[in-house]
């Protein structure tokens, strides 16, 4: 996948963590917080690896 791709999957999978996360709460659903939890720890990683891919990137398009 490319840096941008990761990117975008992280931000999405963030953001329907956090909506679980939410539902979970509102209705007292223990297990969709977790899941929710998990989606969104899911998507803080895919941006993780996209912002490495964009630094390994920078540093071999400066050699």
């Amino acid at each position: 996948m490319s840096s941008t791709t990761d990117k975008i999957k992280g931000v999405a999978n963030e953001a329907l963590g956090k909506a679980k996360q939410g539902i979970g709460d509102a209705t007292g659903n223990d297990k969709l917080k977790t899941e929710g939890a998990a989606q969104e720890l899911k998507g803080k990683t895919q941006s993780t690896v996209g912002d490495a891919k964009d630094t390994v990137k920078s540093a071999t398009d400066k050699l």
